[in-house]
């Protein structure tokens, strides 16, 4: 049976966050993730049904808004989120600007507000 909720999928280098995100998430949403940029990749070419993704910003080899570009050059019809324990620097003010992503949240976060934008965010 397929689940009614709308399907998400995370993106973060650390499991410990991966693991929290989806517990957090799965009252609201179907989360898939990914620890790494091209498995992120990958998991949107395996799963068309993604309505939303969200990325950690510092991830080695490929960084979030690095992986939000590759992934908005075929997939290019659903939002991107960064979410990150770091300030909003001005590249990512400026990838907000350029429309390649849609929010920023930073971390630590509150679980109803992240699943209201992520909500929010989701083409009708």
């Amino acid at each position: 049976m397929m689940s009614s909720k709308p399907v998400i999928l995370y993106v973060d280098d650390e499991h410990i966050n991966l693991f929290l995100f989806g517990r957090l998430m799965d009252k609201y949403f179907e989360v898939l993730t990914a620890s790494s940029g091209p498995e992120g990749l990958r998991k949107l070419d395996e799963h068309p049904e993604i309505k939303v993704v969200i990325t950690d910003l510092r991830m080695p080899k490929m960084d979030g808004l690095e992986f939000v570009e590759k992934a908005k050059s075929k997939f290019n019809d659903r939002p991107y989120l960064i979410l990150s324990g770091f300030e909003k620097s001005d590249e990512v003010k400026e990838a907000i600007d350029e429309g390649l992503v849609q929010e920023y949240i930073q971390k630590p976060y509150s679980s109803e507000v992240v699943a209201n934008r992520i909500l929010e965010s989701i083409p009708s």
